[in-house]
């Protein structure tokens, strides 16, 4: 039989040419009709007419899919090399400071970054730019907040690392003219890499596969490396520390031989600056690792026509709800008040301990009230009529994958926190305060991953409608009938539908109202750590317990999974708002 044959053959076959196409419909039209007609006559089929074709083609899919299997393996295997070398680096360089310096690190990361630029600056003014290179863009890959997000964090970089480069300006004399070469090289890159991801983070190029490949594990192996040595790098901060030791000494009589500013009111606006954006850093190398991975995950994937274009997203209005986004505007209020008094004490010698009190009290206010938020909205989920959307989708599977991992943040900086705290004072009103404002930080992690990961496995309505109306016009054939019978219709269909969708709507409303609430909410717990809100450092708790380098290695690593956590959480909930 040659139908069962075709029927399996690949589902998931490569886009030909118009002309390829036809010729090959045709020929399997014409071997269907030759088949046809043998079995007619019941004359037996020519095997080489039967199976030839097929199975030319199915060789054609199978050695394209080696090909790209084969890419995929050697340019992950290119990414791990580099990401060990660099970390051996790194290890080193904590652990056998005198054989590898921190110097010696930047050389090799000044490297990566210099291989890094070019292959962006050919990507984008050679690769995309031949024939036939990107018929295909992705239109789930880098929404607008993810590239808005993108932008904001890499100016925020460049310009740490231009205070940076004054700080070391402000300290010439007694520093090496080539540490102001690696802020610089710094700034190129990130000024470049971010044009070209702003530009083509939708792309699915189909030429040059195997070397984009490589280009893209090869900068995102740096940014990895920039990540890893953000967070375990500590010689600004200890060298800011040490010169205000210094400055103390020397006011008390006492002479040092540390470095000191020749403009103290300059030094001091650059060392503000430096510790104020140092997250911001480490935030944009890992959104950055997200957009090149998901570009490496489209290199030549091919898109059916339907897929191409963009759904229609309904545009984003409130549809009513009151409740969900008042409350948001006050807790939004509430957070932007503590973060503005933490600010003006965090500028002075030292913060009292009544700000502390100020800024865990109200996290213990607000996450329990996003915790019964989430959990209602879960419930409501469970209820609803709509029905789970089971198509394989890549982007929301990593978009599952990156909420998941970034929650792993402030979870593990919270059970940190736990330890240290039952192990030293746990009766004290302040450690009381961190104590449940740590249980209660990794309840509604919980809590929130349940309700945005339910809702994004529910099919929006605006995809379930069109297929239901094409449905009931497939399933009920035209017929004539009396107006009398007409009217008698739509009043039957008008009752069933208030009856069916009365319930419904308020349980949507609902949704809408936790979906709005809980977006304000996260965007207040995202401003305050992403512009210099950090008590978990500050306290002074943590840090005597576990160690300075310790707890800067872990709230280093954990505060900017959680900023990415809660501004990922956002893209989620507007995601589920809008398929309410």
């Amino acid at each position: 039989m040659a139908m069962p044959a075709q029927a399996s053959a690949p589902t998931e076959a490569p886009l030909v040419a118009s002309l390829e196409a036809q010729q090959t419909g045709a020929a399997l039209t014409k071997e269907n009709q030759v088949d046809m007609g043998a079995e007619e006559t019941g004359a037996p089929a020519s095997p080489r007419q039967r199976s030839w074709l097929v199975r030319h083609f199915s060789l054609l899919l199978r050695r394209d899919r080696q090909a790209q299997k084969a890419g995929q393996l050697f340019s992950g295997l290119l990414a791990l090399n580099v990401v060990f070398l660099g970390g051996a680096f790194i290890c080193s360089m904590i652990f056998n400071n005198v054989a590898i310096t921190l110097g010696d690190v930047w050389i090799l990361l000044a490297v990566l970054k210099a291989l890094s630029i070019l292959w962006l600056l050919y990507y984008a003014a050679g690769t995309t730019r031949r024939p036939h290179a990107v018929l295909h863009r992705d239109p789930h890959a880098g929404p607008i907040w993810v590239r808005g997000s993108l932008v904001l964090f890499g100016s925020c970089t460049i310009c740490l690392n231009a205070f940076r480069m004054g700080y070391d300006v402000s300290h010439i004399y007694c520093k090496s003219q080539l540490e102001l070469v690696f802020p610089a090289i710094e700034i190129v890159f990130i000024g470049v890499q971010t044009w070209v991801l702003w530009k083509h983070c939708k792309d699915c190029v189909q030429v040059q596969t195997n070397f984009t490949r490589c280009g893209l594990m090869l900068t995102l192996a740096t940014n990895l490396l920039l990540w890893l040595l953000a967070i375990t790098n500590d010689s600004m901060h200890s060298e800011i520390e040490a010169e205000l030791s210094a400055l103390m000494a020397k006011f008390s009589g006492t002479e040092t031989n540390t470095c000191l500013c020749l403009n103290a009111t300059g030094c001091k606006v650059f060392q503000r600056g430096y510790l104020m954006l140092y997250p911001f850093s480490t935030e944009y190398c890992l959104i950055c690792c997200a957009v090149l991975f998901v570009m490496w995950k489209n290199v030549g994937r091919r898109l059916a026509p339907h897929v191409g274009a963009h759904p229609g997203t309904p545009p984003f209005h409130l549809h009513g709800a009151i409740f969900g986004p008042l409350l948001g505007l006050l807790v939004l209020v509430a957070g932007v008040c503590v973060f503005v008094v933490f600010q003006i004490q965090a500028s002075g010698p030292a913060i009292p301990r009544q700000y502390f009190t100020l800024y865990y009290a109200f996290y213990a206010a607000v996450l329990p009230a996003m915790s019964l938020a989430c959990l209602a909205g879960t419930a409501i989920h469970g209820l609803e009529e709509r029905e789970l959307d089971t198509l394989k989708n890549p982007t929301r599977s990593l978009d599952v994958v990156l909420l998941m991992g970034a929650a792993l943040g402030q979870i593990g900086i919270a059970y940190f926190s736990i330890v240290a705290i039952v192990a030293t004072h746990p009766h004290e009103l302040l450690n009381r305060l961190i104590l449940a404002h740590s249980l209660l930080l990794i309840l509604q992690h919980i809590a929130q991953n349940l309700f945005i990961i339910e809702g994004l496995h529910r099919r929006p309505l605006w995809e379930a409608a069109p297929e239901g109306l094409a449905g009931k016009q497939e399933a009920a054939p035209p017929r004539r009938g009396s107006l009398l019978e007409l009217g008698l219709d739509l009043r039957c269909a008008s009752r069933a539908y208030v009856q069916s969708y009365s319930h419904l709507n308020q349980k949507r409303r609902a949704l809408k109202e936790i979906s709005l609430f809980l977006i304000l909410c996260n965007i207040t717990l995202w401003m305050m750590p992403a512009f210099g809100i950090h008590p978990e450092f500050e306290n002074g708790l943590e840090k005597d317990f576990y160690g300075y380098r310790t707890w800067f290695t872990i709230v280093n690593c954990g505060l900017p999974l959680g900023v990415f956590y809660r501004m990922h959480s956002v893209g989620g909930l507007v995601e589920v708002y809008l398929g309410a």
